[in-house]
């Protein structure tokens, strides 16, 4: 377990920081909720953080010290910032970079004053701070973690309270700032800190950073889908429309830290987002305006500019607009579910986009909302697959920014038939018709345990007891997984019927499966058994016969 932290240890956290952003880069930028040329910030806080790792890598070990490290960390990190997020990364990294300066080792005591002082850097980086933001999961972390490392914590156990803290207030982002929550997503930046985070646990834990990021927990979006529909800006609603960002270099010898914030008060008349950072070495400067030109005059008072870039956010806007109607579609479809294979196969059958959420987990109107209208479709087809979630799914609809309907699929097995019947030729009525009819062909049971000791449909269950159900009442109980399952099929109505879908879930096996099939293609010989993993929670086995 890790007490103290030397500078070759603390740069191996600031590199793995880099690999993880790079790693969730595109799943980053998909919770962007204003799509301007400043919004990627999966890519912004990448490439900033990356430009702060390879300059640390280049610095042999033996000339790196703490002073050295933060140094370097400072003017690089400011060097390769790009955005209001990667800006914010790197004050952050200065604040952290300012206390670790004249350390020779770093302790968890020390370490929390280091993200206290991140913190502070970063809030006074931003002329108007949002809360529900970034600035907010940095705070709420640099003043947890006080409490989290005192007594004998180790890093380990201060990081991962850190992480715990970080990812409860970035999961109540939505409910600080509207605009999330319209979209259905978290604070994008916040997110992004959260990697940062889990990289440094991973780094001292010695674990290497993945090659591949995992699925993100909150909607899922399909990764053909250009922007959100829902955010896009009218562009009457675009108050300054040119991205400006540059650095102001070779700052005149007279020149004092008075003269830095006197350009920060002249930049704050001619528009929003403004940050202006920096001291007498490089200044940093990004805003948004409607006049480009005054606030390059107004930089060259101070010193020589450097990497001057201006973006049109209505020309950005528009052609997002533009991209939006051409790749529109007739009919889209929201699915409610939960389980990467249950997710993977709604995606492959052409569900636009899924809706996290299932027994025991049941989405709010507003989370089936935000997806209903980020649909890039005329209508919407809204697939709820959980009895529980029928009545949150006809409120959504009602509420909508779009036509919807509705069909009171009951679970994913019969979401699933109804999407092999969607037609993207037909009308919505007809699709209604055509996948409501196919949903309600098919015979669904499961293989659940039971939660406690009781008597019904004159079973006695023990807490434990694998049970099959059908749609209205428990058939079957046992404490052998697969005999319960074989078992259960046998009692399901499936006069007619010729194939069995078995979906598996999280805890079998793939030979538990392998066994039951084998055992149903003898006991069944008439029935076509086809098996699919589905990793869902709660249910062994979801049986649809058809």
């Amino acid at each position: 377990m890790v007490k103290t932290i030397d500078v070759i240890m603390l740069r191996k956290m600031f590199v793995a920081a880099a690999e993880n952003l790079a790693l969730h880069e595109e799943e980053i930028n998909a919770h962007n909720v204003f799509p301007v040329p400043d919004g990627d910030t999966g890519t912004n806080m990448c490439m900033t953080a990356q430009t702060a790792a390879t300059e640390l890598q280049a610095v042999a070990d033996e000339d790196l010290s703490f002073e050295r490290f933060s140094s370097v960390l400072t003017s690089a990190s400011l060097r390769g910032a790009r955005g209001n997020s990667g800006v914010i990364l790197s004050q952050i990294y200065k604040g952290f970079a300012d206390v670790v300066s004249s350390l020779t080792e770093l302790t968890p005591s020390s370490f929390s004053k280091a993200l206290s002082e991140g913190a502070r850097i970063a809030y006074g980086a931003v002329e108007q701070p949002k809360e529900g933001t970034i600035l907010t999961v940095m705070r709420v972390i640099a003043e947890s973690s006080s409490r989290a490392g005192k007594g004998n914590a180790t890093f380990e156990q201060m990081l991962q309270k850190l992480i715990e803290k970080g990812d409860a207030v970035l999961k109540d982002t939505p409910n600080m700032l509207p605009i999330l929550k319209k979209a259905g997503v978290v604070d994008a930046g916040g997110m992004g800190l959260m990697r940062v985070f889990e990289a440094f646990l991973m780094a001292i834990e010695g674990k290497e950073i993945p090659k591949t990021a995992p699925k993100s927990p909150s909607v899922v979006k399909d990764d053909d889908e250009p922007v959100f529909a829902a955010d896009v800006h009218d562009l009457d609603d675009i108050e300054f429309a040119y991205c400006t960002e540059f650095f102001v270099k070779n700052i005149r010898p007279r020149a004092t830290e008075a003269d830095i914030d006197k350009l920060r008060d002249k930049l704050c008349k001619l528009g929003n987002s403004l940050i202006c950072i920096g001291d007498l070495n490089l200044v940093k400067v990004h805003v948004h305006t409607n006049q480009p030109g005054r606030a390059l005059q107004y930089a060259l008072e101070l010193g020589e500019l450097d990497r001057v870039k201006i973006e049109n956010m209505l020309d950005q806007n528009r052609k997002i607009k533009e991209e939006l109607e051409r790749t529109k579609k007739p009919i889209g479809i929201v699915a409610v579910c939960a389980g990467e294979g249950i997710k993977n196969i709604f995606k492959q059958l052409g569900v636009d986009m899924i809706v996290e959420g299932g027994q025991t987990m049941n989405p709010s109107v507003n989370e089936i909302l935000s997806a209903v209208n980020r649909v890039n479709a005329d209508h919407v087809i809204v697939l709820p697959n959980n009895k529980n979630i029928i009545l949150a799914a006809q409120k959504a609809k009602e509420i909508a920014s779009r036509d919807a309907v509705v069909l009171d699929t009951e679970n994913v097995a019969e979401g699933i038939a109804a999407v092999i019947a969607f037609d993207p030729t037909a009308e919505l009525d007809a699709n209604a018709e055509a996948m409501t009819t196919a949903f309600r062909a098919v015979t669904t049971a499961q293989v659940t345990t039971a939660v406690r000791n009781t008597k019904i449909d004159g079973l006695s269950l023990t807490k434990g007891d694998y049970i099959g159900l059908s749609e209205k009442s428990i058939l079957t109980k046992g404490t052998d997984l697969n005999e319960v399952a074989l078992d259960l099929v046998k009692k399901m109505k499936m006069d007619g019927m010729d194939v069995l879908n078995v979906y598996y879930g999280e805890g079998v096996s793939k030979e538990a499966v392998e066994a039951l099939q084998e055992k149903l293609g003898e006991e069944c010989p008439d029935l076509e058994v086809i098996v699919y993993e589905g990793n869902q929670p709660h249910s062994f086995y979801i049986l649809a016969a058809e």
